[in-house]
């Protein structure tokens, strides 16, 4: 069974998995799908249309809008946001551009990711990095725009080329 916080809203045809939790003032709109044991914090966006995997964790005030999907294990920090399209305006149609953040992948906290790129499978985005290209399998990205700086293993910490493995154990 889910847990939904009585201040959040999850509205009328979202669907959360088993063990998945929804905190105090978050909103989850119709369409939106949120996978098992994934916990979704305080004040978090989760639009319309939204995929959400197993076992993730999207920190508070995070903004998840439509054309994104997370796979399992994916870590969102603080205040991060995706963007979902490229040429935004106020009045007209909204042209969603779709984003992929794969599993296992770590987003630090104020992050902002733009729309149309894919996040490989456990890289790492530093804290206040913008995402402008896609980042690939282990790759740790930093800055504005974000740009590899180097590799992190399958647990998070730097090693010196990628790899699925390291010392720590993982």
């Amino acid at each position: 069974m889910a847990f939904i916080h009585p201040t959040a809203v999850v509205e009328e045809g979202a669907e959360l998995a088993e063990g998945a939790k929804v905190w105090h003032f978050a909103h989850v709109r119709s369409g939106a799908r949120i996978g098992a044991d994934t916990q979704v914090g305080k004040s978090c966006y989760v639009d319309a249309g939204v995929v959400i995997g197993e076992r993730c964790k999207i920190q508070n005030f995070v903004s998840v809008y439509a054309g994104v999907t997370l796979e399992d294990e994916v870590f969102v920090g603080p205040s991060a946001v995706f963007t979902n399209d490229l040429y935004p305006r106020a009045v007209g149609p909204w042209e969603i551009t779709p984003t992929l953040i794969k599993r296992g992948a770590s987003l630090g906290a104020n992050c902002t990711i733009v729309c149309g790129v894919e996040v490989g499978e456990y890289s790492m985005v530093a804290a206040g990095s913008v995402v402008t290209k896609s980042v690939g399998e282990y790759e740790l990205v930093a800055g504005v725009p974000a740009r590899r700086i180097g590799y992190v293993c399958r647990c998070g910490r730097r090693v010196e080329r990628p790899t699925p493995t390291c010392s720590h154990g993982t």
